[in-house]
């Protein structure tokens, strides 16, 4: 049972994060197999994890571009939004927006991130069984799975708006606007200034754009911080691996073209998986790179130190693998701010330790 509950636990973490972070068809497929081959061994708990996994990911590497149409003084001055507001997602779909919601159900952690960030969780009324951030949102009512809602929770609670990660199923995309609830989906963003364009068009469709400006300016200063703390040291910048598996599940990391890159790379790390397109990587490449640091999900912490052959790894010997809660690279919203000032803690705590001092 223990491993069914892993391994279960390990294909919706692939699934998020490469749905939340970008993922082409190629990639999916790769993952899917991958997946579903380790999860074959398993009880049926995990078999119906894998087809999760499976039908999200595929549905993670729509390709479209996200765009909000509204009076484009708003998002600048934080002025009132001015409605209709038109919204073409990510599945190329353009979605009217009459006037500012007033019930919202975010099919997304990041999406709820977003919302709450912006000041509007008093008007959201459903999340998914995964959003847990800010922790208070957990009160508020379930609709279960982020790509395969209950339909008719989503129904009964009645919302002027639902507003979805790109891991949301087409199905389920159908069913809901073939009942009349309007859907947006959020496009995945690749580069930290997308996550700002994402927030001021959040921002607009909610009638927040102070909010969303504040939000983005906050964010934006503590990055500034961060490199103006580490840009003394960054000629000795670390090499740095990010594990999003290992062993049984195959070896995968974040390329160079993903988000979480992105997060590393502002932190002043160096990825040695820069090369790398999408996610997929091997145990050669990675002994072969031997990094300084490797950075680590919580949950694979305890059994990778121990695993041949990452245990004869330079930064397993050095004790620089460091076990940190995801959540804010893998998600895109405002907490990638202060990922990149964790990263980065981790990669120059000497600089750190001056400013302190200072």
């Amino acid at each position: 049972m223990k491993k069914s509950m892993k391994v279960a636990a390990l294909s919706m973490a692939l699934a998020l994060v490469m749905g939340v972070c970008g993922c082409d068809s190629k990639t999916s497929e790769t993952t899917t197999a991958t997946t579903t081959a380790a999860t074959t061994t398993t009880e049926a708990t995990t078999t119906e994890a894998t087809t999760t996994t499976e039908e999200t990911t595929t549905e993670a590497t729509t390709e479209a571009t996200t765009e909000a149409t509204t009076e484009a003084t708003s998002a600048a001055t934080g002025d009132a939004t001015t409605y209709p507001v038109e919204y073409t997602d990510s599945y190329g779909n353009k979605v009217t927006i009459e006037a500012a919601p007033k019930k919202i159900v975010s099919c997304g952690p990041a999406c709820t991130e977003v919302i709450c960030a912006l000041g509007k969780k008093d008007i959201l009324v459903g999340r998914t069984d995964y959003c847990n951030y800010p922790e208070d949102v957990t009160s508020i009512d379930s609709v279960g799975n982020i790509d395969k809602p209950n339909i008719e929770k989503i129904v009964e609670l009645n919302p002027d708006l639902v507003i979805a990660s790109s891991i949301f199923s087409k199905e389920s995309y159908e069913q809901l606007t073939g009942l009349g609830v309007k859907v947006i989906i959020v496009n995945d963003e690749t580069k930290v200034d997308g996550v700002y364009s994402m927030i001021t068009t959040m921002g607009q469709v909610l009638d927040a754009n102070k909010e969303a400006s504040d939000v983005i300016a906050t964010m934006k200063e503590k990055v500034a911080a961060v490199e103006e703390t580490i840009k003394d040291d960054k000629a000795n910048a670390p090499k740095v691996y990010y594990v999003v598996s290992f062993g049984d599940q195959g070896d995968y990391t974040c390329g160079g073209n993903t988000f979480i890159h992105e997060i590393i790379t502002a932190a002043g790390g160096i990825n040695v998986a820069e090369e790398v397109t999408d996610w997929s990587y091997t145990q050669e490449k990675l002994i072969e790179a031997d990094p300084d640091v490797i950075i680590i999900p919580e949950w694979a912490a305890s059994s990778f130190a121990t695993t041949a052959p990452y245990s004869d790894l330079r930064a397993v010997k050095e004790k620089h693998v460091y076990a940190i809660n995801t959540d804010s690279l893998d998600r895109q919203g405002p907490r990638n701010a202060d990922a990149v000032e964790t990263l980065a803690k981790l990669f120059y705590p000497e600089a750190f330790a001056e400013e302190k001092a200072a």
